[in-house]
């Protein structure tokens, strides 16, 4: 992957190049970025600089970095047993359906990739294995005698024990050694793993940029591109997402409507907490992912209602695949019940990241909800 197919973040792609030409190239790095702005394409474009710009033979080595079959370009990414894989699971044993994941699909997401290797009702992690695996592999002499790159995908996937296992190795790797984690929660990283990082601040993408690329690399018309582009927020994997019209949004938006309509009528009425219990055991049966990108569904509904509700209507994009009529929802969203909202589906979300018991979780947040759609907006 060149930086000239990377959609956007010249400047970022400036200080790589102009750093590296100048020698000035840490031993570890940390890509902060939000997902579908690019971190993980910059990081294999940046590897590939590294790998190739100081190569006696410069065409050979792009083929091989282009084809993700580099010697001296390593990875590591959340991983976790599937049909193929039933135990001990580490990237390696993934890594030709991490080379056909990124030439598909390079801002994709982890959930995206754990629906790719067919495991998305499981959570990916990045554990003692696997560091162990990495350990391994940079011990051993570089096979072209230049730098060894190793990518470290969604590094705030790695458990503490992996962590613990790479810091004396991430602080004083081998010679000609560098390190590349990407992450886009920087917070749930161990502060002895950052504080040994250089970390480089990826923007979300402009709206610009994304029209551009679904204009020229998807043949997408100028004025589709700019709405779809509107609508992304930055995140071009989001974009595709939207051209694509992925069918989870369906199950999301039923999933949605049905919960809040229920837990509207539940205030006050035993029979229908029944059915809001019957909800919440539904999606509990689902994988812990989707929970997460169902929830990060519904937090984005939620501020489409209340941007509809105080008549920002241009910047309302969400358009219902059921017949749910928005505008009726609107005003039981306002100032004096969003905040409670948003917090509690964070902190759901929070709590399923970290294993806790779905069916109770969401059951709790359910019944949090029967209050807060029936509270009143205060008046100024």
């Amino acid at each position: 992957m060149l930086f000239n197919q990377i959609i956007g973040q010249e400047h970022i792609k400036k200080h790589l190049q102009t750093s590296a030409e100048n020698g000035r190239i840490p031993h570890a790095q940390l890509f902060v970025g939000k997902e579908g702005c690019g971190t993980l394409p910059m990081a294999i474009a940046y590897a590939q600089f590294l790998l190739c710009n100081f190569s006696d033979n410069k065409e050979a080595c792009t083929i091989k970095c282009g084809k993700l079959q580099h010697p001296d370009l390593h990875f590591a990414f959340p991983v976790t047993t599937n049909d193929a894989v039933k135990k001990n699971a580490v990237s390696n044993l993934f890594i030709e359906d991490w080379r056909s994941f990124i030439a598909s699909q390079p801002y994709g997401s982890l959930f995206n990739w754990l629906q790719h290797i067919g495991v998305e009702n499981k959570q990916g992690l990045i554990g003692v294995d696997e560091a162990e695996a990495v350990v391994k592999k940079l011990k051993l002499k570089s096979y072209e005698g230049g730098f060894k790159v190793m990518i470290i995908w969604m590094a705030e996937k790695m458990n503490i024990s992996a962590a613990n296992k790479l810091l004396k190795l991430i602080e004083e790797p081998p010679q000609k050694t560098v390190f590349l984690l990407i992450t886009e929660n920087e917070e749930q990283i161990i502060n002895t793993i950052t504080s040994r990082c250089q970390a480089l601040h990826f923007p979300v993408l402009s709206e610009q940029d994304i029209a551009n690329s679904l204009s020229v690399n998807y043949q997408v018309a100028d004025n589709e591109a700019a709405k779809i582009a509107h609508q992304a927020e930055g995140n071009f994997n989001k974009a595709l997402h939207l051209l694509q019209n992925d069918g989870n949004d369906l199950v999301f938006e039923k999933w949605f409507v049905d919960w809040i309509r229920t837990a509207f009528r539940a205030k006050g009425n035993p029979a229908v907490v029944q059915q809001l219990i019957s909800w919440s055991d539904t999606i509990a049966k689902t994988g812990r992912e989707t929970q997460k990108q169902f929830l990060e569904y519904c937090l984005q509904f939620f501020r489409q209602a209340l941007l509809l509700n105080y008549k920002s209507d241009q910047l309302v994009f969400m358009n219902s695949k059921s017949g749910f009529d928005l505008s009726k929802f609107a005003p039981f969203v306002h100032s004096g019940n969003i905040l409670d909202i948003e917090k509690e589906l964070n902190e759901a979300m929070y709590h399923i990241e970290r294993n806790g018991n779905s069916k109770i979780i969401l059951l709790d947040l359910s019944m949090k909800l029967t209050r807060f759609l029936h509270k009143k907006e205060e008046k100024v």
